[in-house]
């Protein structure tokens, strides 16, 4: 029952630094103290050692001391450490890896942006969207529609695109200022009327999404983002025909689709980017998190073709184009992402997460009859298990206490997992994982699931 206690009784720590951490209870902080890493494992201060269940925060792809990334990044430190990309200087390792990233991406003539984190893309994306669309002659066209329960970063920007609520409040994050409209989240479990099928459900929120643009009129509009599976939503996966239906309403609509691709790119999915998984040709792509598998922090905003010769001219005009970080296109973190991306290919890694991932949503699945599981769900090496209160009814718990526990458990039991968007417990191991590893995750996450049912029965929170 450690785990329990753990999670849920109240208390404030006198702690011992200074640091502001990051999305965090800031009266429960310092509870765990990860010192360091090997393969696909992580080991505390007290020597104890857990599965990285969540490839640490869906980014560790090629889990922890792979000696040719560490060397790579040593051997870039030695040669060029630093040096920015303002005013028309360059290095060599920013446009190589421009120039792999351009060959990758479904987007016609990508042109690619770099930055240090996916909330950075995303806010760039948004200020390029403004650029564009001001020196094409359209300046009204500035509104993004988003999905609630969305996550698309912190940053003021990329927040106003972000669905939860708890990233808004206190903040007064400028969503209506920045013209962030908000469709259904496409889940289905949750979704549902009574007796629609997933066609009519799909059906329904497209119609819904094609009313919300006549509402608010096509020509005010610029694009649509949404992750291809959404993370922090819960691992939400929708139907498979709901991005094809959806794409063909931005079409007649002249709205572009903007992927965020920052969990479900390379490999994550099972595929080279979860837009390829989920049927999606996007105009734009945000990426980061496995661009460098986390060893170092990048980001790239991907734009189309059309988009950059319409910024050319202007940039002319003014002398400069007005946008661009100390850090963008770092020549460490280039180096980092290049030899990343070479690894994934030559290990054929995304197939390998194709089939270990196919084996780890087997298993998962096992866990659709236990008392407290409503929903499973997932695609490669992504998943979740979402916890309610009734099966029969789809009723969730009133609040994330449960999600709390069980994620406790598993961390007390050597598994670090995270609970997301209330009770759904999130699975993202590294992409080097094997089918025996996925066996030890499982191992660990049924003796953790039964311990949550246990203090369940013993709360009569179950309904």
């Amino acid at each position: 029952m450690i785990g329990w206690y753990k999670a849920n009784r109240c208390f404030i720590l006198e702690v011992m630094t200074s640091l502001l951490y990051p999305t965090t209870n800031l009266t429960q902080v310092e509870q765990l103290n990860i010192v360091r890493g090997d393969g696909i494992y992580v080991y505390d201060d007290m020597g104890n050692r857990y599965l990285e269940g969540l490839a640490a925060l869906w980014c560790s792809a090629l889990g922890y001391g792979n000696q040719e990334l560490i060397d790579a990044i040593t051997q870039q430190l030695e040669t060029l450490p630093y040096s920015h990309m303002f005013g028309g200087r360059t290095h060599q390792v920013a446009r190589d890896l421009a120039d792999k990233l351009s060959d990758m991406v479904p987007v016609d003539g990508a042109r690619i942006f770099f930055a240090n984190s996916g909330s950075e893309a995303n806010d760039s994306q948004i200020k390029m969207l403004h650029y564009y669309f001001n020196v094409i002659g359209k300046p009204q066209k500035k509104k993004i529609i988003a999905f609630d329960r969305s996550y698309h970063g912190v940053t003021m920007a990329a927040a106003a695109l972000t669905g939860l609520p708890v990233m808004h409040t206190h903040f007064d994050v400028p969503v209506d200022a920045l013209g962030i409209l908000r469709a259904e989240c496409p889940h289905y479990y949750h979704g549902q009327q009574e007796g629609e099928t997933e066609d009519q459900f799909v059906a329904r929120l497209v119609a819904d999404v094609e009313t919300l643009i006549e509402k608010e009129g096509a020509d005010t509009i610029a694009a649509f983002i949404a992750e291809p599976i959404g993370g922090a939503a819960g691992v939400v996966v929708p139907p498979d025909n709901y991005f094809v239906e959806l794409q063909k309403v931005l079409s007649e609509h002249d709205i572009l689709f903007w992927a965020d691709e920052v969990i479900c790119g390379f490999g994550r999915t099972g595929n080279d980017f979860g837009s390829t998984t989920m049927q999606i040709q996007p105009q734009l792509m945000s990426l980061a998190k496995q661009l460098s598998s986390a060893y170092i922090p990048i980001s790239a905003a991907i734009i189309p073709g059309f988009m950059y010769d319409a910024m050319l001219e202007p940039s002319n005009q003014l002398g400069i184009f007005g946008h661009g970080y100390t850090y963008t296109g770092h020549p460490v973190a280039a180096a980092a992402a290049l030899k990343a991306i070479e690894i994934y290919q030559r290990g054929s890694l995304f197939a390998h997460a194709a089939d270990v991932g196919a084996y780890m949503q087997s298993r998962l699945r096992e866990f659709v009859d236990h008392p407290l599981v409503g929903e499973v769900r997932g695609k490669g090496l992504i998943g979740a298990v979402e916890l309610v209160a009734n099966k029969a009814r789809r009723e969730s718990f009133a609040d994330g206490k449960m999600g709390a526990v069980a994620k406790q458990f598993c961390q007390d039991n050597g598994l670090l997992i995270r609970a997301v968007s209330g009770n759904c417990l999130a699975f993202c191991p590294p992409l080097v994982i094997n089918m025996e590893q996925i066996d030890e995750m499982i191992e660990l996450f049924q003796r953790s699931l039964d311990q949550t049912l246990e203090v369940a029965h013993a709360e009569n929170l179950l309904t």
